[in-house]
């Protein structure tokens, strides 16, 4: 007796079951009807629901009773949708497995089979063992087909040999297999990937010649190559090409445009190509909005995200916890805790469940802005809803403690994360390291370094980088460089910040350029190349050892080797200079970085030549440089004008220090207490009485005094009190001579002078 269900229909429910489980409870209790058996469909259809699903050991069981049930012969197709099911949720081993055992199990495998297990294992990066399966391919008889070769192509140009794709493209006739568009497209990704844009567009134009034309799917795998390069001009170029062949774009190219104009920082012409998605009649989807959004979020434009995601809600989508996180995590980088609070009660309302990325990205924000007490409430609210802490949670609010100093707190959240079954990552090691070395614990940072490898972890670059730079700063070079051995020994090979550690520290630590020179020689024969912070620390310490014809030649060995000097560079070699008395040569220097280098002066710069000139009395040159800055745009700090009244009151030239000294008041700053000494002396000489009790009543008025003055409550009296108190402050500090204070001493108690000076207002202005 036949049954009335017939496997068709089986499949047919299997598929459009969204829940696997039930979709294998019905599958389990139509094998009880009477003269119902289940078809290599039904199988075939189970097998590819529990797969896709990820629930492979259900999946493997259905497997087992196929093959009993089943000729397995005929089974291929099965197994290829098993490994490709493996493959995407990047089981590459258990995929492997299944294709070395179709022939165990009596399933021959052809082509196809070996053009999954291929593509797999490129996808994922085994390219070897790719190339293996390939051999055993040939050396089976089965010839390779057109899809062979575009995953032969694609394993080149994922290894950056473009070139051997193209050969093996050309050579593909000769083998019998026609040119497709998939294949064209893959080795001109190939050239775009490695910067051979010419010969990328050149094979794009032939493939056309050809009558090749790729379709909208495999024209954006192209395009989305050069957008994630933000080469957004060339995809547009090829666009245009495409489309006069008629081949029109889908959404995805439009995402992928979007995603590609916000990647190059281009967010205006990301939005209005959101806009233009309509006009061309389509309609934006959930990723439309969410990639606009999260270009906006990733250039800290989180005010115009959150409007589009009212926008995305009002054309009526509905926004996803990636929508929600994002906006949430770009309002926590930015501090804006509170807005981030306010989206995530919004979202709640509209039935969102925040999840551990929400968390941690509150976490990262409360941490940033202080809060740690509400850090720690927030990190227990994660568990009372059900998050289990994980360790991406864990080492957010750890890196607060480090952050804020709370080095005890972050070791006691490290041990408890191990009791709740939750272990440290070589992550949450270098969080401790790294706040135990800010703090000068060094001692404590190597002994958790101890510990981490005791359990297993191997330090990783940025460890043994903390390490070094902890003990370079306190100048400890022979402890900075056993850790560099303890590199080599663990087989991590120092980087330049590693070296770059190394040579300041040895700059710093000593007035030997030999040292430092020979390290970077060591440096250079380890194949670690310089950069141009490389090139300032041996600037500094050829300077400081006074070798200043050396560290020029620095200059043109960071050009030779395809570097410009910054402004870094200029402003060593100018202290250097200057340092050394040699202002002409500094002045000629300064000059030249304007005028052939193109780099416009700063502060530092003209502080430093400023600060010389003045030092060697030269206040006509000193002036100059002070009337350029201000001319060029470039405004004087309180450091120039500091420089500049020594000068002139070293000089004499007492009316230009007191003019400089009020204009630097009147311009916000607070010039120091030896300056108005300086000043106030200057004027004493000349017995200038007058304007050194305007200065002395203008400290009192800018609340330039000792804290004993703001201790005297009575106004009448502070009045009174306030300049002697200065007067005798400035005395005890030797900031004035003996001879100034007589004078001022008197002079603030001269009747006559204050009133005078009451006449010219000068003290109760601004």
């Amino acid at each position: 007796m036949s049954s009335a269900v017939l496997p068709k229909h089986v499949a047919a429910v299997i598929r459009y079951q969204k829940d696997p489980f039930r979709a294998l409870e019905m599958f389990n209790s139509v094998k009880k009807e009477d003269g119902y058996k289940h078809s290599l469909l039904t199988y075939k259809s189970m097998v590819e629901k529990l797969g896709y699903c990820g629930e492979f050991e259900a999946m493997e069981n259905i497997m087992v009773e196929m093959r009993e049930n089943l000729d397995n012969t005929l089974l291929e197709g099965v197994y290829i949708s098993v490994m490709r099911n493996y493959g995407k949720k990047r089981k590459i081993q258990e995929a492997v497995n299944v294709f070395e055992r179709m022939d165990f199990y009596n399933c021959e495998p052809t082509i196809y089979s070996y053009n999954v297990i291929m593509n797999i294992l490129v996808e994922n990066g085994y390219f070897n063992q790719a190339h293996k399966v390939y051999m055993r391919l040939k050396d089976k008889g089965i010839a390779p087909d057109v899809y062979t070769y575009t995953i032969r192509i694609k394993s080149f140009c994922r290894t950056n040999r473009p070139h051997a794709a193209l050969r093996l493209l050309n050579n593909m006739p000769a083998q019998g297999c026609e040119f497709n568009s998939v294949a064209y497209c893959t080795v001109i990704s190939g050239f775009y990937e490695g910067d051979y844009r010419m010969e990328a567009y050149e094979l794009f134009d032939e493939m056309l010649r050809l009558g090749i034309v790729p379709n909208v799917a495999t024209f954006n795998k192209l395009i989305h190559t050069l957008c994630k390069k933000g080469d957004i001009k060339e995809s547009e170029i090829l666009l245009d090409k495409v489309l006069k062949r008629g081949v029109f774009p889908n959404l995805f190219t439009f995402n992928i445009f979007i995603q590609g104009l916000c990647k190059k920082g281009l967010l205006d012409k990301a939005a209005r190509m959101l806009d233009s998605v309509t006009r061309e009649g389509l309609s934006p989807d959930v990723v439309t909005y969410n990639t606009l959004i999260s270009g906006l979020c990733k250039n800290s434009k989180v005010v115009e995200a959150e409007n589009y995601m009212n926008k995305m809600v009002n054309s009526g989508f509905e926004p996803d916890a990636f929508t929600y996180n994002t906006i949430i995590d770009g309002y926590c980088k930015l501090n804006m805790v509170q807005k981030a609070d306010k989206i995530i009660r919004d979202a709640v309302f509209r039935g969102f469940v925040p999840d551990e990325f929400t968390y941690s990205s509150l976490l990262y924000g409360l941490c940033e802005d202080g809060d740690i007490d509400r850090a720690i409430s927030v990190f227990h609210e994660a568990s009372g809803k059900g998050i289990k802490p994980n360790v991406v949670l864990y080492n957010s609010l750890i890196k607060g403690f480090c952050r804020h100093g709370l080095i005890l707190e972050a070791l006691q959240l490290m041990n408890e994360m191990q009791q709740n079954g939750c272990f440290p990552d070589i992550w949450t090691y270098n969080l401790i390291i790294n706040g135990l070395c800010k703090m000068g614990c060094l001692g404590d940072a190597s002994t958790v370094m101890n510990d981490a490898m005791t359990k297993g972890f191997l330090p990783d670059i940025f460890t043994f980088n903390t390490l070094i730079d902890g003990y370079c700063k306190q100048l400890k070079m022979g402890e900075a460089l056993e850790i560099v051995n303890t590199m080599w020994e663990h087989c991590v090979t120092p980087d330049i910040i590693t070296y770059n550690t190394i040579l300041n520290g040895l700059c710093k630590s000593s007035s030997n350029s030999d040292d430092v020179f020979e390290t970077f020689k060591a440096m250079m024969e380890k194949g670690c190349l310089p950069n141009v912070i490389t090139y300032n620390i041996l600037i500094e310490s050829f300077c400081k050892a006074r070798k200043l014809a050396r560290a020029l030649e620095f200059l043109d060995e960071i050009q030779k080797n395809g570097m410009c000097p910054d402004i870094v560079t200029f402003s060593t070699l100018l202290n250097g200079f200057c340092e050394n008395g040699n202002l002409d040569e500094a002045y000629a220097l300064f000059r030249k970085m304007e005028k052939q280098y193109r780099l416009p002066s700063t502060l530092a710069t003209y502080n430093i030549l400023t600060n010389a000139f003045s030092e060697r009395l030269n206040m006509d040159m000193a002036e100059k440089l002070f009337m350029e800055m201000s001319e060029s745009g470039c405004s004087p700090d309180n450091y120039t004008y500091r420089c500049m009244i020594d000068g002139f009151c070293k000089t004499g030239n007492t009316d230009s220090g007191y003019r400089f000294l009020l204009d630097s008041i009147t311009k916000g700053f607070i010039p120091s207490l030896m300056t108005f000494g300086r000043v106030l002396n200057c004027l004493g000489v000349k017995h200038r009485l007058l304007e050194a009790v305007e200065i002395i009543y203008l400290m009192v008025h800018k609340g330039i005094v000792p804290e004993v003055v703001n201790t005297i409550f009575e106004a009448d009296k502070k009045e009174i009190a306030a300049p002697k108190i200065v007067v005798e402050d400035l005395l005890k500090k030797s900031h004035i001579t003996y001879y100034a204070y007589e004078l001022l001493h008197d002079a603030i108690r001269d009747k006559k002078l204050l009133k005078k000076m009451r006449r010219n207002k000068i003290f109760c202005g601004s």
